[in-house]
């Protein structure tokens, strides 16, 4: 069984999880500006990185919240984790 690390309550089962998508989409300052083609690629065009990829996660039966995780798409090993917000060691 895949362990994952939640950064408030430690390793769990990979059960207690749902994966919320990859992190870091900014949602356009003014929506009501976009064509329907501008606002389809923004809710549906995704990267689908092969190798080290940033994801929301959300610990759904444990504390409910959200959190960013590295994770290696190509092994499925997670990398690191921290909480929404939080400056990442390494981040410039």
């Amino acid at each position: 069984m895949l362990l994952i690390h939640c950064p408030w309550c430690g390793d769990r089962a990979e059960t207690e999880f749902t994966y919320g998508g990859e992190a870091d989409i900014v949602r356009p300052p003014a929506p009501e500006t976009l064509t329907d083609r501008e606002w389809g690629d923004y809710v549906f065009m995704r990267h689908n990185t092969r190798g080290v990829h940033r994801e929301q996660w959300l610990h759904a039966h444990g504390c409910r919240r959200w959190f960013i995780a590295e994770r290696d798409t190509v092994s499925y090993a997670f990398k690191g984790v921290h909480k929404i917000g939080e400056r990442q060691e390494g981040a410039e």
